[in-house]
């Protein structure tokens, strides 16, 4: 009878997804895949990672890089501390590994925005060491073959599930057992709804299964209603030019440009006099544009003025030069949207 392992092979070898980071898993690939993956979907990373390795094919060549051209590669892809920490840890190989990514573990977490998952990726799909990579996918697969009654979200089940997993990796290529594992909880054992235990190799030792409560696990937590943060947004413009500005090197979207804002909702009358007292003249105050953006842990309730200016203290660009130059945070895209729909923008 085949073991745990083999089965997850067979499945491997029949099911296995066709990636593109699956065709030549270097350190530097896999670091580069699971970073992009990460709160991401795997259709929306496929032409980022892409685009990315075609411009920066090697560890030497992002080390090198600038930020702001990182940061422009990875536009739409959110959460930008992670490509920051990824030309980091590029930085990083070169100057304390002499460009040759470490094998260890402890070496490995060394890596700015490197964490035990993602060095365990590293270790197990690059190294092929014994190592277990422990993400959502292996979570809910974990929890449905034990029907673990926790929080799936706590330390301790994560801890838990490495050591269930760990214990029946013995013989094959960690590197197949992990991936494996990965495209059983994406393709087959899949969330927010009934899993295709039908095409399981799994499903005869899988409890959940066997009492018919597959949708009753993983055990979460009731997730908490986010605050909402009232924003302003000012939508200087002036030659069909928008004005935008760099954000503070720390905090939500740092070092990213954006357009200026306020904190709190203005009337009209109320954003004249603030601009006033800045020293800027309004020529032309359009209709306010209500967009909102919903971020991991608040959401931006955001109300954007068109502001016709004979000057303000900004960048004013096309949207050509925008869009070849300067990253624009997805918070803000809507808004510029609708400046196009305007036709308020060159």
């Amino acid at each position: 009878m085949p073991t745990f392992e083999e089965k997850l092979k067979t499945y491997y070898e029949e099911n296995g997804r066709d990636l593109p980071w699956r065709e030549n898993a270097s350190p530097y690939t896999v670091l580069l895949s699971e970073v992009m993956l990460q709160q991401t979907r795997v259709e929306a990373v496929k032409a980022y990672y892409r685009r990315f390795l075609s411009r920066f094919p090697d560890v030497k060549s992002l080390a090198e890089s600038e930020e702001d051209e990182v940061l422009k590669l990875w536009e739409g892809l959110g959460y930008y501390s992670r490509a920051r920490n990824l030309r980091k840890a590029a930085i990083a190989v070169m100057e304390n590994f002499d460009g040759e990514f470490p094998s260890s573990k402890k070496e490995l977490l060394s890596l700015p925005g490197v964490g035990e998952y993602t060095s365990s990726a590293i270790a197990s799909i690059a190294f092929h060491k014994k190592d277990i990579a422990v993400d959502g996918n292996l979570l809910r697969v974990f929890a449905r073959l034990t029907s673990y009654p926790h929080d799936i979200k706590s330390p301790k089940a994560k801890e838990d599930c490495y050591d269930y997993l760990s214990s029946r990796l013995k013989k094959i290529d960690p590197s197949i057992f992990n991936q494996s594992l990965m495209d059983l909880g994406e393709i087959t054992c899949i969330p927010n709804g009934a899993p295709h235990c039908e095409s399981c190799p799994l499903a005869d030792i899988c409890l959940a299964h066997k009492q018919k409560l597959e949708t009753s696990f993983p055990v979460v937590p009731p997730k908490k209603e986010k605050p909402h943060k009232k924003m302003t947004v000012l939508l200087f413009l002036k030659d069909s030019k928008v004005g935008i500005v760099k954000r503070p090197a720390s905090g939500l979207l740092a070092n990213l440009y954006g357009f200026p804002m306020e904190e709190g909702h203005y009337d009209e009358n109320a954003l004249r006099d603030l601009l006033a007292s800045k020293g800027i003249k309004v020529l032309r105050m359009r209709p306010m544009i209500k967009k909102k953006h919903v971020f991991t842990h608040l959401v931006w309730d955001m109300e954007g003025y068109p502001i016709e200016v004979a000057d303000a203290p900004v960048r004013f660009v096309s949207e050509k030069e925008r869009q070849e130059s300067y990253s624009l945070p997805s918070a803000f895209k809507g808004l510029e949207e609708e400046l196009l729909k305007l036709n308020l923008l060159c």
